[in-house]
């Protein structure tokens, strides 16, 4: 239904003259004729206090006082109106801090004239969606109050209906362990888990028609991770005071039995990712957090760190789990090819187009798209890419008509996009669109005893692969191990321990079964190599004052190694660094890096 634009009314605080005199232009000229601003967190107090607003737009940073804090004040008076909080310094501290204080949204600068009359038009419907659920709440007290000791006396999850089978009401219990909220945050019982789902559905039927209780389901779920819990459902009609059918009442235990876990104790597993040390620990709990945020996010780290099963994280944390990935690695494609991979085209657009085809981007609606190695697209397709990103709308190519989706975007890269910024080779706008949350993979090297932790999760996958029967390690291999230097990161230990396994005919995995390249990095058995091999403390320091050297760059410096320690052999370096031979070919390119570069640099 539409929204009265004649009553609403709008408060913009912002200690910038000119962004609230334009942000009142744009909504005045949209049609909201209540706009009015103030400059300091004590002028919004004040016109408060004067004014029941229904919407406050207020920047993050605000003369004497933070953005934060005149949140915090008006969810403490009782005020419910939907708050969107603005920044030209986006970060996870004040992105969580907004959300902790029930922002409605957290937005980033510059904000142009659609952007904030789009912002304007949700928050607005879904105050206005608010207040019609509460008209509804009062409508159904009656109904409310024969639930009403149920409610406060189980831990049960509790899910009222009716007839149509649109929810009435549920209790906080239902909220925290099933429900995921929908679209303009409403609750349907479609964002049940499937298996329990389709079972309401069935027992609601027979309840409708019979106008009995159906007792004592016990039903398997699917969630995330694959985790499995078992649901008991009892399903009974609801009835008024006449005794007539109003709906039903839907009452599910969980029957999962737990197993108890130390308080504290670090996780060794968590989304594929294996390892207990801090630096992991910090990874885990920042995807658990940011997976939940429906917002854009930058992995970056070294090649072969995780960052692909990074992406696969968050999507499995976020509400968006039982919707499509989409994966794009944005380097295996040419700049017209990209194009028409993200965005699709129509038959006839191009020579060869010889049907209809959807984009990626369109393939993932309602879910997430990772694109990886994003920086390396062309300036054109930065421009196309960051139209979407503010617009959340695109156009396939031959088409007139825009498409809009629902798309999460996760991008990953291995390159310094500040570097990059100052080039002028990548858009410094769509930088801080992509950057809204940054998450930083650490390398193997970092991660200290957990690489004989990996090295043995992936000897026990490939045992069982190869049919094998290794049971360890030996204590000088894993020596060798930990202070090789890992250019490759975890990829590379991953190709290391499935060639060993090969190699191996015994119980246990040998200094022997290791690579050269390995082995020479611990000897000096083997002088045309050994004299460019550094132990890993040798390494680290003798790389770290290059690290302010004009052009330095880590990703290059990795490549130089492994050309030098295999004597510029690009074959053997791609195995050791665990790419393609075609990527190094591209990192070559990219980073101009010529064969007595290779050697002697």
């Amino acid at each position: 239904m539409a929204i009265n634009y004649y009553s609403t009314k709008i408060l913009i605080v912002d200690d910038e003259e000119s962004i609230r005199q334009t942000f009142k232009i744009f909504l005045s000229s949209e049609g909201y004729q209540f706009v009015d601003t103030a400059a300091t967190f004590d002028e919004a107090m004040k016109a408060m206090s004067h004014t029941s607003y229904d919407l406050i737009i207020s920047d993050i940073v605000l003369i004497g006082s933070r953005g934060t804090d005149l949140l915090k004040e008006i969810r403490e008076s009782g005020v419910k109106c939907p708050v969107v909080m603005i920044t030209g310094f986006p970060n996870l501290e004040s992105a969580a801090e907004s959300l902790r204080y029930g922002a409605f949204d957290y937005i980033s600068k510059p904000i142009n004239k659609d952007t904030l009359l789009r912002f304007t038009r949700l928050a607005l419907k879904h105050w206005y969606l608010e207040n019609k659920t509460r008209s509804l709440q009062l409508e159904n007290e009656k109904c409310r109050r024969h639930l009403e000791t149920i409610f406060h006396s189980v831990s049960d999850s509790i899910i009222t209906v009716d007839m149509n089978m649109q929810i009435i009401q549920l209790n906080d219990t239902a909220k925290q362990k099933l429900m995921t909220k929908g679209e303009e945050g409403l609750f349907s019982l479609k964002q049940l888990p499937e298996e329990l789902y389709s079972t309401c559905l069935d027992d609601a039927k027979e309840v409708l028609k019979k106008r009995v209780k159906v007792n004592n389901h016990l039903i398997e779920c699917s969630f995330p991770d694959d985790k499995s819990k078992v649901f008991s459902l009892t399903t009974s009609p609801l009835l008024g005071e006449n005794e007539e059918i109003q709906g039903v009442v839907f009452v599910i235990g969980d029957m999962t039995v737990y197993k108890p876990s130390k308080p504290n104790k670090p996780r060794n597993h968590f989304h594929g990712f294996v390892g207990s040390s801090p630096a992991l620990q910090r990874v885990y709990s920042l995807i658990e957090n940011v997976g939940k945020v429906d917002t854009a996010v930058l992995i970056t780290g070294e090649t072969g760190t995780g960052k692909e099963l990074a992406a696969e994280a968050l999507h499995s944390e976020s509400s968006r789990w039982h919707k499509p990935l989409i994966k794009v690695d944005c380097v295996s494609f040419t700049e017209d090819l990209l194009e028409s991979e993200l965005f699709g085209h129509k038959k006839g657009s191009f020579t060869g187009a010889d049907q209809d085809r959807d984009g990626r981007l369109l393939l993932a609606n309602k879910g997430t798209l990772f694109l990886d190695e994003i920086g390396d697209i062309s300036p054109r397709n930065q421009l196309l890419f960051l139209r979407f990103l503010q617009e959340k709308t695109f156009t396939p190519i031959g088409q007139n008509e825009p498409i809009h989706v629902d798309v999460r975007i996760i991008a990953a890269t291995n390159v310094d996009f500040q570097e990059k910024v100052q080039q002028g080779t990548f858009r410094e706008d769509l930088y801080y669109r992509l950057k809204v949350i940054e998450i930083e993979l650490p390398s193997l090297r970092e991660l200290g005893e957990d690489i004989t932790l990996i090295a043995n999760y992936f000897l026990g996958f490939f045992c069982k692969k190869l049919g094998k029967k290794i049971v360890s390690i030996s204590d000088q291999a894993a020596e060798c191990m930990m202070d090789y230097f890992w250019p490759g990161n975890v990829r590379e230990l991953q190709h290391v321990i499935e060639r060993a396994c090969v190699l191996c005919d015994g119980p246990v995995l040998l200094i022997s079964h290791l690579p050269t390249e390995i082995l020479h990095h611990k000897t000096t058995g083997n002088k045309a190599i050994s004299s460019q091999q550094l132990s890993s403390h040798q390494f680290k320091h003798s790389y770290v004052p290059h690290q302010t050297a004009p052009g330095y760059h880590p990703e290059k410096q990795k490549i130089l190694e492994a050309l030098r320690m295999t004597n510029g052999n690009k074959l053997k370096a791609a195995k050791l660094l665990g790419i393609a031979r075609s990527t190094l070919y591209r990192q070559l390119h990219r980073y101009k890096i010529d064969q007595k570069e290779q050697l002697f640099e």
